[in-house]
């Protein structure tokens, strides 16, 4: 490596090797996710870097800010922020950008997809026709409609509308629960979380994760959302109290769980894995071909046009956390 004014963009986490070619054939990176001691390379090869590259996954910590004297920019990979100290990027004036809306259909499907896999318990239909139960049981348990029910929804931003547009079309009643109404939506706002869960038949999270939401969905929310009542959480695992669900699960307060995100992820509940009632995904709401190409063409964008004009294309409020 060479000294420390070489590095035009410090590089956290690799984002693919399509993406780490580009930047290093247009700008001069420092693979930071690549240094054996990467606090000790910011220290000595990072003095003029002036945009860092990351991800919501490897995010962005206070030290590494301080450790970059001429940072001016950080542009970050996924629609979700908490992983990066966006206080400490505020107090430096360091601007930050994230990649929404490009994302925000493919993550709403992965919430349909689930609400509808427990609801309509195509998992255990699935298994019940490979296994050959279909012949040797005979009739399929009954399961639960979904056209005209009541959808609440946690968090209306881009992913919550995009969900809420889709309720639409199986002509459901749709409510949601937001720090403030939306005066540009038109569905029914609730103010209490609480209260949503109990007028709800489904209640999705789609909110921001971070301290201000941790637990959000608690033990009072589920009982809320009552034994018939189904929960499909695609934002951060934080948002539900995990123990409360499980229990509520367990004594069937709940009547099933739709989960592309857990609290303590990659840790699945040894409970979770045997019950017929929950489905479980990776955390892949973005994980799509089309979705991921353009995740990384934005953070791309981004950095150039800091570069280019001085100005991000996607800015995230420097005082506000959250996805």
């Amino acid at each position: 490596m060479s000294g420390a004014g070489a590095y035009e963009v410090v590089q956290v986490a690799t984002l693919g090797e399509d993406f780490d070619a580009r930047l290093a054939a247009r700008f001069r990176v420092l693979p930071l996710w690549q240094c054996a001691e990467p606090l000790e390379a910011l220290a000595q090869h990072a003095g003029a870097s002036r945009v860092a590259v990351t991800s919501v996954r490897a995010g962005l910590s206070r030290r590494q800010i301080e450790l970059m004297p001429a940072l001016q920019a950080a542009c970050s990979w996924g629609v979700g922020y908490e992983t990066l100290d966006v206080d400490a990027a505020a107090q430096r004036g360091v601007l930050i950008s994230n990649t929404p809306d490009v994302l925000d259909d493919c993550v709403a499907d992965l919430a349909w997809a689930l609400l509808l896999a427990v609801a309509r318990q195509t998992a255990v239909g699935d298994r019940y026709v490979k296994e050959g139960q279909w012949r040797s049981i005979g009739a399929f348990p009954l399961s639960t409609r979904v056209s005209g029910k009541k959808l609440g929804i946690l968090g209306m931003g881009r992913i919550g509308a995009a969900i809420a547009r889709r309720g639409a079309g199986f002509d459901m009643e749709i409510g949601y629960n937001n720090r403030h109404a939306r005066p540009d939506s038109p569905y029914r706002y609730v103010a209490s979380l609480a209260e949503l869960a109990q007028w709800a038949d489904f209640l999705v999270v789609a909110c921001p994760g971070g301290a201000a939401t941790r637990h959000l969905v608690d033990a009072d929310v589920l009982r809320a959302l009552g034994p018939r009542g189904i929960l499909v959480n695609i934002a951060r695992g934080t948002v539900v109290d995990e123990a409360a669900l499980e229990a509520a699960l367990r004594a069937g307060e709940l009547g099933g769980a739709g989960l592309d995100v857990l609290e303590h992820e990659p840790a699945v509940p040894e409970a979770f894995k045997n019950m017929d009632q929950v489905a479980l995904m990776p955390h892949v709401g973005s994980a799509t071909r089309e979705t991921r190409a353009g995740m990384t063409q934005l953070v791309f964008d981004n950095v150039v046009s800091f570069f280019e004009h001085g100005i991000l294309l996607t800015p995230v409020a420097p005082a506000r956390g959250g996805a």
